[in-house]
This record gives C-alpha cells, sequence and structure tokens, in this order.
C-alpha cells in the first residue's frame, strides 16, 4: 500500500504563489498594460494540478496541494504558467468569447516561452481523490444510480425524473 501524500508546506505554496505573481508581471510586460495579481488557494482536489476560475466578477487561481508536493518542479515551470495564461486570455479577450485552450492562450503560452500542453499524465496515486457517492433509485421497471446533484433536486422537491421505458417516476429505493 502506497503512503498517502501531504499536501504542500506553507512556505513552497509561497514559492507558487510567488511564481504566480511573476507570470502576471512578465505578461503586464509583454502586453504592455497591466494585469492585477488575483486571488490564490490550495484547495483544487481531484485530478486536476491547478485551475483558473471565473465566478461573478470575481477570479482566482486554485492549485492542488498533494499534486503539487509530489510533481512540485514541474507544476512550478507547467502548471503555473498554464493557469497564469488562461487569466491573462480571460482579461485581453473575455473568457466568453475564446476557447479554454484556444489559439488565444496557446500565444500566451509561447509568448511566457513554455510548451502549450493542455493535460499532463501524472501517478495519482497516494493523491486522495474526489469520491462521487451514487444513489440506489427504481422504478416499476428498472434500477439507476444517480448523482448527488440529482439526488438533491429531487430530495427538495425542485426536480422529477422519469423512466424512458416504463414513463414512472424514479424513486428512491431506501424509500
Amino acid at each position: 500500500m502506497t503512503a498517502e501524500i501531504k499536501p504542500i508546506e506553507s512556505s513552497l505554496q509561497s514559492r507558487v504563489i510567488s511564481n504566480t505573481h511573476h507570470y502576471i508581471d512578465l505578461a503586464s510586460q509583454l502586453f504592455d498594460r497591466p494585469f492585477l495579481n488575483i486571488p490564490i488557494n490550495f484547495k483544487l482536489t481531484g485530478r486536476a494540478a491547478g485551475m483558473y476560475h471565473v465566478h461573478g466578477r470575481k477570479r482566482y487561481i486554485r492549485y492542488n496541494p498533494y499534486i503539487f508536493a509530489k510533481y512540485f518542479d514541474d507544476n512550478l515551470q507547467h502548471t503555473v504558467p498554464h493557469e497564469v495564461a488562461h487569466y491573462i486570455a480571460d482579461m485581453i479577450y473575455g473568457i466568453k468569447n475564446i476557447k479554454p485552450h484556444g489559439q488565444e492562450w496557446k500565444d500566451i503560452m509561447q509568448q511566457f516561452g513554455i510548451e502549450a500542453k493542455t493535460t499532463c499524465n501524472y501517478d495519482l496515486q497516494g493523491i486522495p481523490q474526489r469520491r462521487h457517492h451514487r444513489f440506489a433509485y427504481q422504478c416499476h421497471c428498472r434500477q439507476y444510480e444517480i448523482s448527488t446533484r440529482r439526488h438533491n433536486m429531487i430530495a427538495r422537491g425542485q426536480q422529477r425524473y422519469l423512466c424512458p421505458a416504463c414513463k414512472a417516476d424514479i424513486r428512491s429505493s431506501d424509500a
């Protein structure tokens, strides 16, 4: 059994934040316009090493502290500029006007001098993974496993799901 990876410590988080700010400053120089530093956190879990996120007018970058712990140097060199390039592409072109890994993003990565890779192939053994819980439901003719989101919608009375075969309501097997 493989030992579970521990998240990166605060001193390494500081290096990641500093490197993120470095690429934002570099973009300001390359594009001759100021880009503000945005919030950075280390609350990302799952299979992604990093994620640029827009929620309303708020923009921030999330990093996976477990993947950074296992592959620190590679993520510092590739994931950090990758996520900053998403931020810069959003600021220049508007996130709704471009594809996530489209030509605009690729051009920014090229300006950074980094290969425009979209995914990494890491061995995630020892890294905690999100577990998606499934709920047992049934109709008159068959059984289903549904997601937490759909289960919650049904439980709150906000949604009904019908079996495509028998047209009956799909109901919790626990009920």
